[in-house]
Protein backbone atom coordinates (compact mmCIF):
# COMPACT_ATOMS: atom_id res chain seq x y z
CA UNK A 1 0.00 0.00 0.00
CA UNK A 2 1.23 3.51 -0.79
CA UNK A 3 0.35 6.87 0.67
CA UNK A 4 -0.23 10.13 -1.17
CA UNK A 5 -1.48 13.64 -0.57
CA UNK A 6 -5.13 13.85 -1.56
CA UNK A 7 -6.33 17.22 -2.87
CA UNK A 8 -10.08 17.74 -2.50
CA UNK A 9 -11.81 20.79 -3.94
CA UNK A 10 -15.09 22.03 -5.38
CA UNK A 11 -16.95 25.00 -6.76
CA UNK A 12 -18.03 25.91 -3.24
CA UNK A 13 -17.03 24.98 0.29
CA UNK A 14 -17.69 21.26 0.83
CA UNK A 15 -19.90 20.12 3.67
CA UNK A 16 -17.83 19.21 6.76
CA UNK A 17 -19.24 15.70 6.76
CA UNK A 18 -18.05 15.23 3.16
CA UNK A 19 -14.44 15.94 4.12
CA UNK A 20 -14.79 13.76 7.19
CA UNK A 21 -16.09 10.89 5.08
CA UNK A 22 -13.29 11.18 2.51
CA UNK A 23 -10.73 11.37 5.30
CA UNK A 24 -12.17 8.18 6.79
CA UNK A 25 -12.13 6.39 3.43
CA UNK A 26 -8.50 7.34 2.86
CA UNK A 27 -7.26 7.13 6.48
CA UNK A 28 -5.65 10.53 5.92
CA UNK A 29 -3.67 11.92 8.83
CA UNK A 30 -5.49 15.28 8.80
CA UNK A 31 -7.53 17.74 6.76
CA UNK A 32 -5.77 21.02 6.04
CA UNK A 33 -7.36 23.95 4.18
CA UNK A 34 -5.73 25.40 1.09
CA UNK A 35 -8.61 27.84 0.63
CA UNK A 36 -12.29 27.97 1.54
CA UNK A 37 -13.07 25.48 -1.23
CA UNK A 38 -9.94 23.31 -1.38
CA UNK A 39 -8.17 21.01 1.08
CA UNK A 40 -5.06 18.87 1.64
CA UNK A 41 -5.44 15.38 3.08
CA UNK A 42 -1.84 14.28 3.78
CA UNK A 43 -0.65 10.69 4.04
CA UNK A 44 -3.81 9.21 2.58
CA UNK A 45 -3.82 5.46 1.93
CA UNK A 46 -3.93 4.94 -1.83
CA UNK A 47 -5.32 1.54 -2.74
CA UNK A 48 -7.51 0.48 -5.67
CA UNK A 49 -10.40 0.22 -3.22
CA UNK A 50 -9.92 3.66 -1.67
CA UNK A 51 -9.38 5.33 -5.06
CA UNK A 52 -12.59 3.83 -6.44
CA UNK A 53 -14.66 4.57 -3.34
CA UNK A 54 -13.46 8.16 -3.04
CA UNK A 55 -13.97 8.82 -6.75
CA UNK A 56 -17.57 7.65 -6.55
CA UNK A 57 -18.33 9.58 -3.38
CA UNK A 58 -16.64 12.75 -4.66
CA UNK A 59 -18.80 12.77 -7.79
CA UNK A 60 -21.92 12.44 -5.66
CA UNK A 61 -20.71 15.26 -3.41
CA UNK A 62 -19.72 17.47 -6.38
CA UNK A 63 -16.05 17.45 -5.45
CA UNK A 64 -12.86 16.94 -7.44
CA UNK A 65 -10.04 14.81 -6.08
CA UNK A 66 -6.41 14.56 -7.13
CA UNK A 67 -3.93 12.04 -5.73
CA UNK A 68 -0.53 13.72 -5.52
CA UNK A 69 1.84 10.78 -5.44
CA UNK A 70 5.05 12.79 -5.69
CA UNK A 71 5.75 14.66 -2.46
CA UNK A 72 8.26 16.79 -4.38
CA UNK A 73 5.75 17.86 -7.05
CA UNK A 74 6.19 21.61 -7.49
CA UNK A 75 4.79 23.95 -10.10
CA UNK A 76 8.25 25.46 -10.51
CA UNK A 77 9.53 22.06 -11.70
CA UNK A 78 7.46 22.50 -14.87
CA UNK A 79 8.57 24.70 -17.75
CA UNK A 80 5.44 25.26 -19.81
CA UNK A 81 1.66 25.20 -19.78
CA UNK A 82 -0.24 24.39 -22.98
CA UNK A 83 -4.00 24.66 -23.29
CA UNK A 84 -6.97 24.23 -25.55
CA UNK A 85 -9.34 27.21 -25.97
CA UNK A 86 -12.99 26.43 -26.88
CA UNK A 87 -15.03 24.94 -24.02
CA UNK A 88 -11.86 25.01 -21.92
CA UNK A 89 -10.53 28.50 -21.25
CA UNK A 90 -13.67 30.00 -22.77
CA UNK A 91 -17.23 28.79 -22.30
CA UNK A 92 -18.25 28.55 -25.97
CA UNK A 93 -17.39 26.67 -29.15
CA UNK A 94 -16.70 29.65 -31.41
CA UNK A 95 -17.66 27.84 -34.60
CA UNK A 96 -21.08 27.01 -33.15
CA UNK A 97 -21.67 30.69 -32.34
CA UNK A 98 -20.59 31.76 -35.84
CA UNK A 99 -22.99 29.18 -37.22
CA UNK A 100 -25.77 30.68 -35.12
CA UNK A 101 -25.23 34.02 -36.86
CA UNK A 102 -25.47 32.20 -40.19
CA UNK A 103 -28.57 30.16 -39.34
CA UNK A 104 -26.81 26.77 -39.42
CA UNK A 105 -26.02 26.25 -35.72
CA UNK A 106 -27.87 22.96 -35.35
CA UNK A 107 -26.07 21.40 -38.30
CA UNK A 108 -22.64 22.61 -37.17
CA UNK A 109 -23.18 21.79 -33.48
CA UNK A 110 -24.09 18.20 -34.36
CA UNK A 111 -20.80 17.77 -36.24
CA UNK A 112 -18.88 19.53 -33.41
CA UNK A 113 -20.24 17.19 -30.76
CA UNK A 114 -19.45 14.07 -32.76
CA UNK A 115 -15.89 15.33 -33.27
CA UNK A 116 -15.43 16.12 -29.57
CA UNK A 117 -16.66 12.65 -28.66
CA UNK A 118 -14.06 11.17 -30.99
CA UNK A 119 -16.57 9.80 -33.49
CA UNK A 120 -15.26 11.88 -36.42
CA UNK A 121 -11.82 12.81 -37.73
CA UNK A 122 -11.28 16.39 -36.57
CA UNK A 123 -9.79 17.74 -39.79
CA UNK A 124 -12.61 16.33 -41.89
CA UNK A 125 -15.25 17.54 -39.46
CA UNK A 126 -13.73 21.05 -39.31
CA UNK A 127 -13.66 21.26 -43.09
CA UNK A 128 -17.32 20.23 -43.22
CA UNK A 129 -18.35 22.72 -40.55
CA UNK A 130 -16.44 25.65 -42.01
CA UNK A 131 -18.00 24.94 -45.42
CA UNK A 132 -21.38 25.66 -43.84
CA UNK A 133 -20.15 29.17 -42.94
CA UNK A 134 -19.63 30.21 -46.55
CA UNK A 135 -20.88 33.74 -47.12
CA UNK A 136 -20.89 34.77 -43.46
CA UNK A 137 -19.73 38.40 -43.10
CA UNK A 138 -16.51 38.82 -41.14
CA UNK A 139 -18.35 41.27 -38.88
CA UNK A 140 -19.97 38.21 -37.28
CA UNK A 141 -16.57 37.16 -35.94
CA UNK A 142 -16.21 40.49 -34.16
CA UNK A 143 -19.76 40.24 -32.86
CA UNK A 144 -19.17 36.79 -31.36
CA UNK A 145 -16.00 37.98 -29.62
CA UNK A 146 -17.77 41.02 -28.21
CA UNK A 147 -21.11 39.49 -27.27
CA UNK A 148 -20.53 35.80 -26.53
CA UNK A 149 -16.89 35.07 -25.75
CA UNK A 150 -16.61 34.58 -21.99
CA UNK A 151 -13.85 33.12 -19.82
CA UNK A 152 -14.44 29.89 -17.95
CA UNK A 153 -14.38 30.28 -14.15
CA UNK A 154 -10.84 30.61 -12.84
CA UNK A 155 -9.18 31.08 -16.24
CA UNK A 156 -7.54 34.41 -15.41
CA UNK A 157 -6.22 33.18 -12.07
CA UNK A 158 -4.93 29.99 -13.68
CA UNK A 159 -2.87 31.71 -16.36
CA UNK A 160 -1.68 34.40 -13.95
CA UNK A 161 -0.51 31.66 -11.59
CA UNK A 162 1.31 29.82 -14.36
CA UNK A 163 3.05 32.97 -15.49
CA UNK A 164 3.94 33.97 -11.92
CA UNK A 165 5.62 30.57 -11.49
CA UNK A 166 7.72 31.25 -14.59
CA UNK A 167 5.99 28.82 -16.96
CA UNK A 168 5.92 29.52 -20.69
CA UNK A 169 2.27 29.59 -21.81
CA UNK A 170 1.01 28.28 -25.16
CA UNK A 171 -2.54 28.37 -26.51
CA UNK A 172 -3.38 25.68 -29.08
CA UNK A 173 -6.84 25.73 -30.57
CA UNK A 174 -8.83 23.87 -33.17
CA UNK A 175 -10.76 27.13 -33.39
CA UNK A 176 -9.86 30.27 -35.28
CA UNK A 177 -7.12 32.88 -35.25
CA UNK A 178 -9.15 36.02 -34.37
CA UNK A 179 -10.47 34.35 -31.21
CA UNK A 180 -7.12 32.80 -30.26
CA UNK A 181 -5.25 36.07 -30.73
CA UNK A 182 -7.89 37.91 -28.70
CA UNK A 183 -7.56 35.38 -25.87
CA UNK A 184 -3.78 35.50 -26.09
CA UNK A 185 -3.86 39.26 -25.52
CA UNK A 186 -6.58 38.97 -22.87
CA UNK A 187 -4.76 36.43 -20.69
CA UNK A 188 -1.15 37.08 -21.66
CA UNK A 189 -0.21 33.83 -23.40
CA UNK A 190 3.29 33.74 -24.85
CA UNK A 191 2.10 32.00 -28.03
CA UNK A 192 -1.17 31.14 -29.76
CA UNK A 193 -1.74 28.64 -32.57
CA UNK A 194 -5.06 28.01 -34.33
CA UNK A 195 -6.79 27.76 -37.71
CA UNK A 196 -7.03 30.55 -40.29
CA UNK A 197 -10.34 31.21 -42.00
CA UNK A 198 -10.15 32.36 -45.62
CA UNK A 199 -11.85 35.72 -46.09
CA UNK A 200 -12.59 37.33 -49.45
CA UNK A 201 -14.42 40.65 -49.88
CA UNK A 202 -15.34 40.73 -46.19
CA UNK A 203 -16.99 37.30 -46.15
CA UNK A 204 -15.92 33.80 -45.16
CA UNK A 205 -15.34 31.55 -48.17
CA UNK A 206 -16.04 28.35 -46.28
CA UNK A 207 -12.39 27.24 -46.43
CA UNK A 208 -9.53 26.94 -43.93
CA UNK A 209 -6.07 28.09 -44.98
CA UNK A 210 -2.91 26.14 -44.24
CA UNK A 211 -2.42 23.16 -41.95
CA UNK A 212 -5.37 22.35 -39.72
CA UNK A 213 -4.70 22.46 -35.98
CA UNK A 214 -6.02 19.00 -35.21
CA UNK A 215 -5.17 16.57 -32.40
CA UNK A 216 -1.79 15.58 -33.81
CA UNK A 217 -0.87 19.19 -34.57
CA UNK A 218 -1.56 20.11 -30.94
CA UNK A 219 0.72 17.32 -29.74
CA UNK A 220 3.40 18.42 -32.23
CA UNK A 221 3.19 21.95 -30.86
CA UNK A 222 3.86 20.58 -27.40
CA UNK A 223 6.99 18.81 -28.68
CA UNK A 224 8.08 22.00 -30.47
CA UNK A 225 7.71 23.83 -27.15
CA UNK A 226 9.97 21.32 -25.37
CA UNK A 227 12.63 21.85 -28.02
CA UNK A 228 12.35 25.62 -27.79
CA UNK A 229 12.69 25.53 -24.01
CA UNK A 230 15.23 22.65 -23.97
CA UNK A 231 13.07 20.73 -21.52
CA UNK A 232 11.47 17.30 -21.23
CA UNK A 233 7.85 16.43 -22.00
CA UNK A 234 7.33 15.58 -18.34
CA UNK A 235 7.87 19.29 -17.64
CA UNK A 236 4.78 20.31 -19.60
CA UNK A 237 1.26 20.71 -18.16
CA UNK A 238 -1.54 20.29 -20.72
CA UNK A 239 -5.22 21.23 -20.36
CA UNK A 240 -8.17 20.31 -22.57
CA UNK A 241 -11.74 19.09 -22.71
CA UNK A 242 -12.29 16.86 -25.76
CA UNK A 243 -11.04 13.97 -27.85
CA UNK A 244 -9.03 16.43 -29.94
CA UNK A 245 -6.80 16.96 -26.88
CA UNK A 246 -5.98 13.29 -26.22
CA UNK A 247 -2.53 13.14 -27.93
CA UNK A 248 -1.53 16.44 -26.30
CA UNK A 249 -2.42 15.24 -22.81
CA UNK A 250 -0.75 11.88 -23.40
CA UNK A 251 2.43 13.65 -24.51
CA UNK A 252 2.53 15.94 -21.46
CA UNK A 253 3.91 15.38 -17.99
CA UNK A 254 0.60 16.29 -16.36
CA UNK A 255 -2.60 16.15 -18.38
CA UNK A 256 -5.67 17.88 -16.94
CA UNK A 257 -9.20 17.33 -18.25
CA UNK A 258 -11.65 20.21 -17.72
CA UNK A 259 -15.39 19.36 -17.72
CA UNK A 260 -14.22 16.71 -20.12
CA UNK A 261 -15.74 14.32 -22.62
CA UNK A 262 -15.47 10.62 -21.67
CA UNK A 263 -12.77 9.90 -24.27
CA UNK A 264 -10.39 12.43 -22.70
CA UNK A 265 -11.13 11.51 -19.10
CA UNK A 266 -9.68 8.04 -19.61
CA UNK A 267 -6.20 9.42 -20.46
CA UNK A 268 -6.04 12.43 -18.12
CA UNK A 269 -3.89 12.48 -14.99
CA UNK A 270 -6.40 14.77 -13.29
CA UNK A 271 -9.95 15.96 -13.90
CA UNK A 272 -11.80 19.08 -12.82
CA UNK A 273 -15.57 18.77 -12.98
CA UNK A 274 -16.62 21.16 -10.22
CA UNK A 275 -13.71 23.38 -9.13
CA UNK A 276 -12.77 26.44 -11.22
CA UNK A 277 -9.82 26.27 -13.60
CA UNK A 278 -7.40 27.72 -11.07
CA UNK A 279 -7.98 24.49 -9.15
CA UNK A 280 -5.05 23.21 -11.21
CA UNK A 281 -2.80 25.40 -9.07
CA UNK A 282 -4.01 23.60 -5.95
CA UNK A 283 -2.40 20.39 -7.20
CA UNK A 284 0.91 22.00 -6.20
CA UNK A 285 -0.18 23.79 -3.03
Amino acid sequence: MTTATLIVQGGKAPAPDALTHIAALSHASSVRPISATSFHLPRADKTPESVAAIAQYAQEAHLDVFWRDDTKLRLQNFRAFISDMDSTLITIECIDELADYHGVKAEVAAITERAMQGELNFAQSLTARVALLRGLPVSAVTAVMRERMRLSPGAEKLIAGMRAAGLYTVLVSGGFTPFAEHLQNWLGFDEAHSNTLEIVDGHLTGRVLGTIMDAQAKARQLVITTRKLHCARRQIIALGDGANDIPMLRTSGLGVAWRAKPALRTVADATLDFAPLDGVLNFFA
